[in-house]
């Protein structure tokens, strides 16, 4: 596989140039001695959450190395760009601290909640799927707002964002690490239509990991960006309507593939929320939503667990590093047919989703 680049976090900002990261290391392949698996509890920004975490039996600290999901260790960066920083350790296996900590326990939590996602819905073991944890790193950089994936590394990384802002969410590393996914999988090209794909594909299923979370402090939810602006002003995108943010497209037409393919996303943002909920107003976990189609015919949703499952079978087996808006189509009534079969009503559902975006 080529070297991959992290990809900038564009779920609250402008469209950031991809970040090139040198003299990453491989967290997870690092050698570290044995320990003993242990369940620790952390102070989060989401409540009191659990931590699976290990003891050193060497120092007889805990550390953020999750044994359950493959090793995955959580890194303090400590403003350093470059390497993985130090390991997060604690005498107690009580995670409460403030100061640098408490990044480390929100960052280890989430992954786990990703992690739980892909191998509770889809059987997936891991970002790559062969059961291999990844690591997270935190206070990346100098006042840094941004967060990223990087393929080289099998890294997640965040800075410590800006006044306003707050970047290690469950929406952001199910966003970024779901990148990984695609690479490992339908290696969809990062530019034209395929882009726009590929970028939808990452916002599918961080809307799929909040919901699976069901964590009340973050709700469910079909909403871009909500929880990353702390101030709660700022919502970037809607996958119920996606011109709403005055850029992205609710409706796939002739060119689209030459414009950001952040925006370019927004067809296939509306045919998951179409297919997965249905157009005309709706309630979802106290958020309004009321979602327009192209010819104006209303579409009756087939439920998001089944969508969920259309949209990973259609990844994973059907889709390639090229496919298009109406390869895609193509790709997702493959994938209802091999899960539901060809006349069942959630093939169905997904012609009359795609149609509602204009993608016939």
């Amino acid at each position: 596989m080529p070297r991959s680049k992290p990809r900038a976090l564009t779920l609250a900002l402008p469209v950031a140039a991809a970040l090139l990261v040198t003299g990453l290391q491989a967290g997870p392949a690092s050698a570290r001695p044995a320990g003993e698996p242990a369940t620790g509890t952390g102070c989060s920004s989401y409540g009191r959450v659990a931590l699976d975490t290990t003891r050193n039996t060497a120092t007889g600290l805990y550390e953020l190395d999750d044994p359950g999901r493959g090793n995955h260790r959580t890194y303090d960066m400590k403003g350093a760009t470059t390497g993985n920083g130090m390991l997060f350790t604690d005498a107690d296996n009580v995670w409460c601290e403030d100061g640098p900590q408490a990044d480390g326990v929100d960052a280890h939590y989430v992954h786990s909640v990703v992690w739980d996602y892909y191998l509770g819905t889809h059987g997936r073991k891991g970002v790559h799927g062969n059961g291999r944890g990844t690591c997270s790193r935190v206070h990346y950089g100098n006042h840094y707002a941004n967060a990223f994936w990087d393929g080289t590394s099998g890294c997640m990384t965040y800075g410590d964002g800006g006044p306003n802002r707050r970047l290690i969410t469950i929406e952001t590393a199910a966003h970024e690490m779901t990148h990984g996914v695609t690479e490992a999988t339908a290696r969809l090209t990062y530019s034209g239509e395929s882009g726009g794909l590929n970028e939808a594909t990452s916002t599918i299923f961080a809307a799929a990991a909040e919901f699976f979370a069901n964590n009340p402090a973050d709700p469910g939810d079909y909403l871009i960006g909500e929880r990353t602006d702390i101030t709660g002003n700022t919502v970037s995108g809607r996958m119920d309507h996606p011109s709403k943010d005055g850029r992205s497209k609710d409706y796939w037409y002739p060119g689209i593939g030459g414009i950001d393919v952040h925006y370019s996303s927004g067809p296939a943002h509306h045919f998951f929320y179409l297919l997965a909920e249905g157009s005309g107003p709706k309630v979802v976990n106290g958020v309004a939503y009321d979602s327009p189609t192209y010819d104006g015919k209303p579409v009756k949703g087939i439920g998001r667990s089944a969508a969920e499952r259309i949209w990973y079978r259609a990844l994973t087996a059907h889709m390639t590093s090229n496919t298009t808006y109406a390869a895609a189509r193509g790709a997702t009534l493959r994938a209802a047919a091999d899960l539901y079969g060809a006349s069942s009503g959630e093939y169905a559902g997904v012609a009359a989703a795609w149609a509602a975006v204009n993608v016939k």
